[in-house]
């Protein structure tokens, strides 16, 4: 790789300071380069010749649209024949298609560069939308006028494009205009800038690094990485392929000579060092006489209030990551040591390349979700619809951020999920909460976003192409609540148990309204006192979970037991008691094991329960008879810890989908339970000739003055901690005639 181009690129500078290296590859960084592009390959990241083909082909046919969409407009305006004749519109590419690193089914962003007779509003979002929308080859044509930066979204022939328009000061558009030359900026407006910036930004990258295939390499698999720890999308505060690409260009500049593995290992160290809010610039701010308002915090004091401010290159720069809020900073922070983290162990060959693209399991770092639904009469008001709430969801962020103080930590999570069950057109977007870690907990305080969730259903209505059938929901749900459509399999992944003793609690109602402060001290009270009854309810349940099942229970109907166990919580079935088992078993092993390493992030919001329901963890699939109490489910936190007091019915009909089946499920689940007794196989070999009756007894009582004693020190830590960390929040749909009082967290 010593080659003389490498060497004279090296003396070259790039950037606003120097390199941090200027060393080139050794024989290691060669082979994991060879390995990371294989991997890149077998990924499919890579379109066929074919599909390549075909966008060609489209690009090609849209730009005839366009040429001929113009020519009609100069006819209109009544310009002499020789106008008409002479009347032209181009097609330019922006975004990953320009920068050469498009995948297969990826979007097309594309620029029309247009005459200064043929305007936006009217020529670009009436006109050409009427000639798309009587096309064959047109699908799903969606304008966003009001955007900002003005967008028609359309399939052309299957593939997903993004078109905006550009009127230059000009009365013929040359074939062979250069984009890059600052005039084509004279007399236009603010989105006219922004609409061309994307096409000049494109073309300063490719200038301003060092090895164009390197840097494609790198980002490309930057990309990849990106979008599969869900940190990719600009419009939730996230990067987008602008930002990642700049980010990306830097770190070519900072390591001139370096190669892709090089390049990635070194992004993940660079920006776990970075200091935000310093920029990341590759060239110095550009100022000019043209006067459009350049990124500059010592002017602008709106520039001061960027978390992490990523500039464009070209004139006018921009920060191109103004929607990164504080949390969602924090979330990419994390996920940048992670991958600085995997980068160290593939340099000393503990792990391949696949371990840095592993999935990020949003579904399991977190204790508490808000889940916004979006649902609309049919599928053409979805899309709309969606798009507009999904611009809005990053507000939401801002304003639980700026409602409590930073205090309340907010994961939006950028993928969007459907219940096809629903007859209505329905989307879903989730976003992890937790305190603030490190946050020292005040007794009686708690987080009560119902205002915060109210204002924003409210910005949200204010949608100016509202339909009848739009609309939203927001409820805060448990990570157990979590609906069972969100996972790839229709269910909840399991996880290996990890049992607790739990104390039997009876039904609590869904809508039972949130409870006092003085009503939950109360109620903690009352705990304290109620540790025999609990007591004995666990042996009478582990007694009846540990004896040999009868034929009776291997028939039994689970979904049929759970119903049973709402309406009359004295009366057991054999599916209850393996569950209410299991939940205890469950809640022991949580205690004296700590939490995986992929639940670090929701490691202060971990439920800690004693005086009733279900324990909290994560993808329970057997819970289906288990309703809290009406007077101990709601609990207090501990170490500032979440902790539920509902279980909704949505839930309980998904678990019970999955438990029917040939009841293997609950055969499954009792041989589980029974398991601890597999030692002792003459208790449960009813055909073995051993009188079982006298080795149940010792066991019994054992069991009995070992779940005395773990009691009375659980409740006792449970007391003294309990007080001053009390938040917790009853689950209610917001539906636009019931008020937000369900998203109050304690």
């Amino acid at each position: 790789m010593g080659s003389a181009e490498e060497f004279v690129s090296s003396l070259k500078k790039y950037g606003v300071t120097k390199p941090i290296s200027t060393s080139g590859p050794m024989g290691a960084d060669l082979q994991k380069t060879k390995e990371l592009e294989k991997f890149l390959v077998d990924s499919g990241l890579y379109e066929t010749n074919e599909e390549a083909a075909k966008r060609e082909e489209v690009l090609q046919r849209l730009g005839q649209v366009v040429k001929s969409w113009v020519k009609q407009i100069t006819c209109l305006r009544r310009y002499t024949d020789q106008m008409v004749e002479d009347a032209n519109a181009v097609i330019m590419t922006f975004g990953s298609y320009r920068l050469g690193v498009h995948g297969p089914g990826a979007d097309l962003d594309t620029l029309c560069i247009g005459p200064s007779y043929v305007n936006r509003e009217e020529d670009f979002f009436f006109t050409l939308h009427n000639i798309l929308a009587n096309m064959d080859e047109v699908t799903e044509l969606h304008p966003v006028p009001d955007a900002h930066v003005p967008v028609m979204k359309f399939k052309f022939d299957g593939i997903s494009i993004d078109l905006l328009y550009a009127s230059i000061s000009c009365l013929v558009v040359p074939e062979d205009l250069d984009i890059s030359d600052i005039s084509v900026l004279h007399n236009v407006d603010e989105p006219t800038v922004r609409s061309l910036n994307g096409c000049r930004v494109a073309d300063q990258i490719l200038k301003l690094v060092p090895n164009v295939e390197h840097f494609r390499t790198a980002l490309r698999c930057l990309k990849f990485w990106a979008k599969r720890r869900g940190i990719y999308s600009n419009v939730t505060g996230f990067l987008g392929g602008v930002n990642l690409a700049l980010l990306v260009a830097r770190v070519c500049q900072l390591y001139p000579n370096a190669i892709p593995s090089m390049l990635v290992s070194r992004f993940f160290r660079v920006y776990t060092q970075w200091r935000w809010p310093n920029p990341v610039m590759l060239c110095p701010i550009e100022e000019n006489e043209l006067g459009f308002s350049v990124w500059d915090p010592r002017r602008n004091p709106r520039d001061r209030t960027h978390h992490m401010p990523i500039i464009t290159p070209a004139y006018p720069c921009m920060n191109s990551s103004y929607n990164v809020s504080t949390s969602t900073l924090r979330v990419m922070m994390e996920q940048f040591q992670y991958g600085n983290r995997i980068c160290g162990e593939i340099e000393m060959n503990k792990v391949h390349w696949s371990a840095l693209f592993e999935s990020y399991v949003f579904f399991e770092s977190y204790k508490n979700y808000l889940q916004v639904d979006i649902v609309a009469a049919d599928v053409d008001d979805l899309r709309a619809w969606k798009g507009w709430v999904e611009s809005r969801l990053r507000q939401l962020t801002l304003m639980i951020e700026r409602d409590t103080l930073g205090k309340l930590q907010c994961h939006p999570y950028p993928h969007e999920y459907m219940d096809a069950s629903r007859q209505c057109a329905h989307s879903s977007f989730f976003m992890g909460l937790q305190r603030k870690q490190g946050e020292i907990v005040q007794e009686g305080q708690q987080f009560d976003i119902r205002g915060t969730v109210e204002e924003f259903r409210h910005s949200v209505n204010m949608y100016m192409f509202w339909r009848p059938g739009m609309d939203i929901h927001v409820s805060h749900v448990r990570r157990r609540q979590i609906p069972s459509y969100v996972f790839p399999d229709g269910y909840k992944r399991p996880r290996p148990s990890r049992p607790t003793p739990q104390m039997e609690s009876s039904p609590k109602s869904f809508h039972e309204n949130e409870v006092s402060g003085a009503e939950h001290r109360e109620r903690n009270h009352k705990r304290k006192h109620d540790g025999r009854v609990g007591v004995k309810q666990n042996v009478v349940l582990k007694k009846q979970a540990s004896s040999p099942p009868a034929d009776g229970l291997a028939k039994s109907n689970p979904c049929q037991g759970s119903v049973d166990a709402v309406s009359d919580p004295h009366k057991l079935t054999n599916a209850e008691i393996v569950n209410l088992s299991n939940n205890k078993q469950d809640e022991l092993n949580r205690i004296q094991s700590p939490e995986p390493e992929c639940a670090s992030n929701s490691s202060v919001i971990t439920s800690v329960t004693s005086g009733g329901g279900s324990p909290e963890d994560v993808g329970s699939a057997s819970v289906s008879g288990c309703v809290e109490d009406n007077g101990r489910g709601v609990e207090g936190m501990i170490n500032g810890r979440f902790e539920d007091t509902t279980y909704g019915t949505d839930s309980v009909i998904h678990v019970e989908t999955v438990v029917a089946p040939k009841d293997e499920v609950l055969q499954d689940a009792l041989q589980e339970q029974l398991e601890p007794n597999a030692s002792l196989g003459s208790v449960t070999d009813s055909q073995a000739g051993i009188n079982s009756e006298n080795l149940e007894k010792p066991i019994i009582r054992h069991a009995l003055f070992v779940t005395i004693i773990f009691t009375i020190a659980f409740r006792s830590v449970l007391y003294l901690y309990a007080f001053p960390c009390n938040f917790i929040c009853n689950r209610r749909i917001l539906s636009p005639t019931s008020t937000p009082d369900a998203v109050c967290i304690r």
